[in-house]
C-alpha cells in the first residue's frame, strides 16, 4: 500500500491509499488551519476503514510544494517521520513544474528525507521596517 498526503492548503487536506498505481480510497478533510490535529487521526481512520495498518505501507508520497508554510511542513514532517519509523521510502510529489524538483537529502543513518519546496519567501512575524 502507498499512502498519499497533501496538506498544501489551509482549508483542506487529502489523504489517500493506493495499491500499486490504483487508487483504493481518497479522503478530503476540511481542516481550517488544523492539519496538525487532524492528519495522524485521518491517516489512522483511512487505514482502519480499509482494513490496513501502518505496517502494511510500502511507501509514502507527500505533496511538498505550496505556499502555506505551516500546512506544508506538517505534511512533509509527518511523512518523513512515518517513513523513518516504518523504514519505508518517502517520495515528493512536487507540483511545481516550472522549477526543477528538489532532490531528497540524506539524513543520518543514510535515510532520505523530503524537503518542503515553498513557492515564495516566508512572511512570518514583523519585518525590520515595521519595528522602526
Amino acid at each position: 500500500m502507498i499512502l498519499y498526503i497533501n496538506t498544501t492548503s489551509n482549508k483542506e487536506m487529502i489523504v489517500a491509499l493506493y495499491k500499486k498505481e490504483k487508487l483504493v480510497k481518497s479522503q478530503k478533510i476540511r481542516v481550517d488551519h488544523n492539519q496538525a490535529e487532524k492528519l495522524i487521526i485521518s491517516i489512522e481512520k483511512l487505514l482502519k476503514k480499509n482494513k490496513h495498518n501502518l505496517q502494511s505501507l510500502q511507501k509514502i508520497i507527500v505533496a511538498n510544494y505550496g505556499s502555506s508554510f505551516t500546512a506544508l511542513r506538517i505534511g512533509v514532517i509527518t511523512a518523513n517521520a512515518l517513513g523513518y519509523a516504518l523504514k519505508i521510502p518517502v517520495e515528493a510529489e512536487n507540483a511545481n513544474l516550472n522549477k526543477p524538483m528538489r532532490r531528497r537529502k540524506k539524513m543520518f543513518s543514510g535515510y532520505d528525507i523530503v524537503e518542503p519546496d515553498y513557492d515564495r519567501e516566508p512572511n512570518i512575524g514583523l519585518t525590520k521596517k515595521s519595528l522602526v
